[in-house]
């Protein structure tokens, strides 16, 4: 094999001399993290929204979570993020697109619009999975509550999802961890997060091996970070007597 590794590109300064190919990954994992985080607690609280309203015996909202699942979770990301990116803005009224696009900088409009993006994308298939963990549970649960003299609403607060929530933490890992993969997508807008950035090191030192091995390696620390500390939630919320429980 002819190829000349060269691993003390990382510490070699980029051509504007600010900082390093290592500084340039390290920023694009700053952006991968600060993108999926955010993202995630947004898409958390809407699909839990949205996941409740798929189970409450009122057809109206459960037709609207119904057909948000549907439009959000059966068009692929990549179409959306062109959606939110090129075609959203040129259609908000009051000016509003004009603002975006002019008003903010570059980087700020690539991540808004990533960020929602990804958070609509994945608050889809957060939805299926509040509405699964809710209707694996006994109906006697809803039923005592409503027993109790407790609303519907209350319900569904003090019994049933804290208690689905508590069934659905192995399914909700899987998600967390794809919307850091998923995040890779974004750099078709020209967001420069850490996939991107590793593109851009081979671009200027022709050692691909060495970039996309270190964004690997980025990549499963992450993985691996995410993995423990969602083990330790699902041990901490276990609940006796149901599957995976010890």
């Amino acid at each position: 094999m002819s190829y000349q590794w060269n691993w003390s590109i990382f510490s070699s300064p980029v051509p504007t001399g600010d900082t390093t190919y290592m500084g340039w990954l390290l920023e694009g994992l700053q952006i991968t993290l600060a993108l999926s985080l955010s993202a995630w607690v947004i898409a958390l609280l809407l699909g839990s929204l949205m996941g409740v309203l798929r189970t409450v015996p009122h057809r109206g909202l459960s037709l609207l979570a119904t057909s948000y699942v549907e439009v959000f979770r059966n068009i692929p990301l990549l179409v959306q993020l062109f959606i939110w990116y090129f075609v959203l803005p040129e259609l908000l009224p009051f000016g509003l697109g004009d603002a975006f696009k002019q008003q903010l900088d570059p980087l700020t409009q690539q991540f808004v619009a990533a960020m929602v993006c990804l958070a609509f994308f994945t608050s889809a298939r957060v939805c299926e999975q509040v509405r699964s963990g809710i209707l694996a549970l006994p109906p006697g649960q809803r039923n005592a509550g409503l027993a109790l003299g407790l609303t519907l609403p209350q319900t569904y607060r003090h019994v049933l999802v804290p208690m689905a929530f508590r069934l659905i933490v192995p399914p909700l890992t899987s998600e967390f961890l794809n919307i850091f993969k998923n995040s890779a997508v974004c750099s078709t807008i020209g967001l420069l997060e850490l996939a991107a950035q590793g593109r851009q090191l081979v671009d200027y030192t022709a050692q691909p091996y060495e970039s996309f091995i270190a964004v690997t390696l980025f990549y499963l620390v992450i993985n691996v970070v995410v993995m423990g500390l969602m083990r330790v939630v699902e041990g901490r919320t276990r609940v006796p007597g149901y599957i995976g429980s010890q």
